[in-house]
């Protein structure tokens, strides 16, 4: 009795002894990027969410206080969350309707031989900056770019830079690769003996895809198009280049409040509120993908 207790005894020694150097092990992983998130994240968000209840100094910056004045004071930004929260969806769904034909071309439908020299072309764009691209929609959406050659064939007056148009057009040409990307990892998954299996009892290729494709590639879907409805809702710079400031989104505001009004409180606000608009979309997503995948084994982060 007393070998087999002690031989036990032993076993669950060395056992809690594996588990605590595992643990240390992780922890050690772990430790880099809890380090880099508490800094660069958390401790920013607790700075704004202290400023948000403070007050404005006289020459700018802020004051201490205790007040709730800069969250009553959000509907005089009404337009900028207006436009954000309208424009933002928008324009992810729009890329989602142009970026899921071609991953789905590109993960199904190409030749094998070609399909990484056509993955390639969908990165190109990436290669060249975001500004130097939507400068160059500037001057092709500009007076000298595609209205000019529209009053050439008798259609004048015609006004595309400066407009809500111009700004979606810029999401959908500026973030169209970070939704092709994952959507064409999510495909290129599938199992091509479920697509066989549904033609051999006599689906056709559309039945297939509308009952076996889509549906397997929803929770990668609903990733992406999360993923970029939050990067679209903090986007300032196709608002203030294509919108000409007549489309102003809330990183525009915050751009305006912090630099030039040097009013930290009622920006840090607006940050704050954001935030939340940020965690409300991706729970809301986080929901849809559950539902649509029918399990709750599904990652957005």
């Amino acid at each position: 009795m007393r070998a087999q207790f002690n031989t036990r005894f032993n076993g669950l020694t060395m056992r809690a002894a594996k588990n605590t150097k595992r643990n240390l092990v992780t922890a050690a992983l772990v430790a880099p990027a809890a380090a880099w998130l508490c800094v660069f994240l958390v401790l920013p968000f607790i700075a704004m969410l202290v400023f948000a209840f403070c007050e404005r100094a006289p020459e700018g910056g802020y004051q201490a206080a205790f007040t709730f004045a800069q969250f009553a004071n959000l509907p005089t930004r009404a337009a900028a969350f207006w436009n954000t929260l309208m424009l933002a969806p928008a324009g992810a769904l729009l890329c989602l309707l142009v970026a899921y034909p071609v991953a789905y071309y590109l993960a199904v439908r190409a030749n094998p031989r070609y399909r990484l020299i056509l993955v390639s072309l969908v990165v190109v764009p990436f290669w060249t900056s975001l500004l130097v691209r939507t400068y160059a929609w500037m001057y092709i959406l500009g007076s000298r770019g595609i209205p000019n050659l529209l009053a050439m064939i008798g259609i004048e007056d015609v006004r595309m830079l400066n407009t809500p148009g111009a700004v979606l057009l810029g999401i959908v040409y500026g973030y169209l690769p970070l939704m092709i990307m994952p959507i064409y990892v999510s495909l290129e998954k599938l199992d091509r003996r479920l697509l066989e299996a549904s033609a051999d009892l006599g689906a056709k290729p559309v039945s297939s895809f509308f009952g076996v494709t889509l549906p397997l590639s929803l929770p990668g879907v609903m990733t992406d198009v999360a993923l970029v409805t939050i990067l679209l809702l903090g986007e300032y710079l196709i608002p203030q280049l294509l919108g000409g400031g007549k489309v102003f989104f809330i990183g525009n505001a915050l751009v305006d409040l912090f630099l030039q009004s040097r009013n930290w409180p009622f920006g840090s606000a607006i940050a704050v509120t954001l935030v939340a608009v940020v965690v409300v979309v991706l729970m809301v997503a986080m929901r849809i993908a559950w539902k649509v995948a029918g399990t709750r084994q599904v990652d957005l982060v």
